[in-house]
C-alpha cells in the first residue's frame, strides 16, 4: 500500500495549534460517537518515578516490571556511570536495577525474555548486549563492526524471526568515532551483524511494524538546514530482513523531530517529541495525526505494557516515568 507523507505544512498547522493549546491531552475524534478515538476522555499523565537524571529506553519484562535508563551524562552528573531502573507496577516501588549500565539508552526483551540493551557512549560501553534474567550474566552481541567500535547505539527492535535492529547516531561522548556512517544495523539470530540503512541523518527511534513489512526509523537532528534531519521515515522491510527506503511518513522540519516511539495492535505510531510542542504525537500508519498527549518533561521514549495491561503507555521524559492509560493495546513482537 502506498502512505502519502503528512506534508510539511499540516504538520506545522498542527503544532501551532498545540503550541497555543492548554497542557491537557488532546485527540482526534471518532466521527461516529465525537469521542476521542485513542485518548479516553479526561485521561491524565500520571507521574511514577522522577528521581532520575535523564530517563530513556522503557519496557517491560516478563515480569510484569518496567526498566528503563537512566542516562547519567558524566559532565552533569559528576561521573556518575549509567543506571537501569526498575518499575514495579504492584508495589510502585522504583529500585537501581544495574549500576554502572554501560550507558545504557535503548531497551527491548527478546523472544526468550531476555534483556537486550543499546550501549552508548560518553564511557559506556558502545555495544548490544543481552541478559539472562535468571542468572544475570549477559552477552555481548555487537561489539564491533568491520574492526571498528560503534558511534553510539541508541535504540533497539525485534521482529517475529527474532531479528534485532538498532540505530548507531552520536548525539554525544568524548570517544573517537569510527564507524563512516550513521547506520542502521541487524543482528540475526546466529549472531551475524550486517549494516542495512545507512542513508539516514541521525537515526534515533525504531520499531517493526506488527505486519512485518516496514522498518520505521526516527531521524531527529539539531539542524534545520538538513534535509529530513527530522523525521518518521518508513522502509520496506524484506523477509530476509533487508531494508528499501520506500518513503517520508511525518516530516517535521523545520520542527524538531521524534525520538523514540511505540506501535499499537492496528500500526498506529506513538512518537516521543522531545522539544517544543513536546509530548507522544500519535499518527495513523498513512501520516494521518489522530492525537497529542502533553508531557509535563521532554520525552524521550515510550512503550506500551503488557498482557492486561496491554492498553498502558509508559513515557519517559526528563528525570522521570510516567504512564497513561489508552483505547489502544501495543503491538510487542516477543508474545510470552
Amino acid at each position: 500500500m502506498i502512505r502519502k507523507s503528512l506534508s510539511c505544512t499540516a504538520v506545522i498547522h498542527l503544532l501551532l495549534l498545540l503550541l497555543v493549546a492548554p497542557l491537557s491531552v488532546a485527540s482526534a475524534q471518532d466521527p461516529a460517537t465525537g469521542h476521542p478515538s485513542i485518548i479516553p476522555p479526561g485521561a491524565r499523565v500520571e507521574l511514577l518515578f522522577d528521581g532520575a537524571y535523564f530517563t530513556e529506553g522503557p519496557a517491560v519484562g516478563p515480569d510484569g516490571s518496567v526498566y528503563f535508563s537512566d542516562i547519567t551524562g558524566t559532565a552533569s552528573t559528576d561521573m556518575q556511570a549509567g543506571h537501569i531502573w526498575r518499575f514495579d507496577p504492584t508495589s510502585g516501588e522504583t529500585v537501581v536495577f544495574r549500576s554502572p549500565s554501560g550507558m545504557a539508552n535503548g531497551i527491548i526483551f527478546d523472544h526468550e525474555g531476555r534483556m537486550v540493551v543499546a550501549e552508548g557512549a560518553d564511557f559506556g560501553g558502545r555495544r548490544v548486549t543481552r541478559t539472562d534474567m535468571a542468572s544475570g550474566k549477559a552477552t555481548i552481541l555487537a561489539g564491533l563492526y568491520e574492526g571498528h567500535a560503534f558511534n553510539a547505539p541508541n535504540d533497539l527492535a525485534i521482529d517475529e524471526a527474532g531479528r534485532i535492529y538498532f540505530t548507531d547516531p552520536r548525539y554525544f561522548g568524548h570517544e573517537p568515532v569510527e564507524q563512516p556512517v550513521r547506520g542502521v544495523y541487524r543482528i540475526d539470530p546466529d549472531g551475524a551483524v550486517s549494516l542495512i540503512i545507512s542513508d539516514v541523518v541521525m537515526p534515533n527511534g525504531i520499531l517493526v511494524s506488527p505486519d512485518q513489512k516496514t522498518l520505521y526509523v526516527a531521524s531527529v537532528f539539531r539542524d534545520d538546514t538538513t534535509e529530513l534531519a527530522n523525521a518518521l521515515l518508513a522502509y520496506d522491510l524484506a523477509a530476509d530482513g533487508s531494508a528499501s527506503f520506500r518513503e517520508t511518513v511525518v516530516d517535521f522540519s523545520p520542527e524538531y523531530g521524534p525520538d523514540g516511539m511505540a506501535v499499537d495492535v492496528d500500526g498506529n505510531l506513538y512518537l516521543a517529541r522531545p522539544a517544543d510542542p513536546m509530548g507522544v504525537f500519535i499518527f495513523a500508519p498513512d501520516g494521518t495525526a489522530l492525537g497529542h498527549i502533553p508531557t509535563p518533561e521532554s520525552v524521550k521514549n515510550v512503550t506500551f505494557g503488557r498482557n492486561d495491561d496491554s492498553n498502558l503507555l509508559y513515557i519517559a521524559a526528563g528525570g522521570s516515568l510516567y504512564r497513561i492509560r489508552l483505547r489502544k493495546d501495543g503491538y510487542h513482537a516477543p508474545k510470552w
